[in-house]
């Protein structure tokens, strides 16, 4: 049976009308530029997939160029889309769970609130997007770009992002839960509010990205780089931020209690009126870093720590911190 179709783009529904016997079109091997009547019965058929309906076809656009289309709210969840083109597309609210988006490319495409839960962004381009909202938890990410894309509020828990490339991004309020964040770029995101509560990053590069507040309580965050990184009131509590470097870093009124610091380069940062009560500071380099008035700090943590002339200490005074010297206590305003 043929059948014809129009397409209402905005409110996602296909129109049908019988013309003659013939069997269902293929879904694979269509022209480049995909006809809308293709596109449509395509989905038709995947929506019956997804529903286990007789003559459901699992969708398969692999190599499709779908420019500037609009498919707000479509549901293609599970569907192969690899090494797609979706140039400035419209796929707002969209459901692409589970979708296989290896090597797609969706540079300055509108993707507000899309399900990527569980999807494979393998290799996928997707600078300049605007994601507010987006979920991608369980997503898996490797190499993926995302430069100055517009991430805030998404969602990324149990996430797998490995060597993907986020400088400039917009990820305020973003949520990366028990996350795996392996030698990514975050230079100069703004990640203000962000949680990275049990997250587990290691060789990830922050420097100067904007994170007010951020949370990493809890989290692994090894070997990473946070130079000059805005880290007001940010959230270090139990963390382990071994052998991370915060070079020239804005820490001030930060929760380090509990976090385990060894090695770490905190070299000309500024971490006043911060905490770090039970703080394993062994190695942690505080040469030229401004402590003063920082709290819940002992004697035997400034002793195992590497300070300098140029070290504020807790009391105001300059370093190198000396034993039974009390600097290490607060001066009292």
């Amino acid at each position: 049976m043929r059948v014809a179709y129009s397409w209402d783009w905005a409110d996602m529904k296909v129109q049908m009308r019988i013309l003659d016997q013939h069997e269902p079109p293929s879904l694979t091997g269509l022209p480049a530029a995909l006809e809308q009547r293709h596109l449509a019965r395509i989905i038709e058929l995947h929506l019956d997939w997804l529903e286990k309906r007789a003559g459901g076809l699992r969708a398969d656009l692999t190599g499709q160029t779908l420019n500037d289309i609009r498919l707000e709210g479509v549901n293609l969840a599970g569907a192969v889309l690899a090494s797609t083109t979706w140039l400035e597309a419209d796929l707002t609210a969209a459901n692409l769970s589970r979708t296989m988006l290896i090597r797609a490319d969706l540079r300055g495409a509108v993707l507000s609130r899309v399900d990527l839960s569980g999807a494979d962004l393998e290799d996928a381009r997707l600078d300049g997007v605007w994601m507010p909202g987006a979920n991608l938890s369980e997503a898996s990410l490797q190499n993926t770009a995302l430069r100055e894309a517009n991430l805030h509020e998404s969602r990324w828990q149990e996430a797998t992002v490995n060597g993907c490339e986020l400088s400039g991004a917009r990820l305020e309020a973003s949520a990366w839960h028990q996350s795996k964040v392996f030698n990514c770029q975050f230079g100069g995101a703004e990640l203000n509010k962000a949680q990275f509560y049990h997250a587990k990053l290691q060789m990830c590069h922050f420097f100067g990205a904007k994170a007010a507040e951020i949370n990493l309580a809890n989290a692994v965050a090894q070997d990473c780089n946070f130079g000059r990184a805005e880290l007001p009131g940010a959230k270090f509590r139990r963390a382990d931020l071994t052998r991370s470097v915060f070079h020239y870093a804005r820490l001030t009124d930060c929760d380090f209690r509990e976090a385990r610091l060894g090695g770490v380069d905190f070299c000309g940062a500024v971490l006043t009126s911060s905490l770090f009560g039970g703080a394993n500071l062994q190695g942690a380099d505080l040469r030229a870093a401004n402590l003063k008035g920082a709290r819940e700090m002992t004697a035997e943590q400034l002793l195992m720590a590497r300070t300098d002339q140029a070290t504020v200490l807790p009391n105001g005074s300059s370093g190198p911190f000396m034993k039974r010297s009390g600097a290490e206590k607060p001066a009292r305003s």
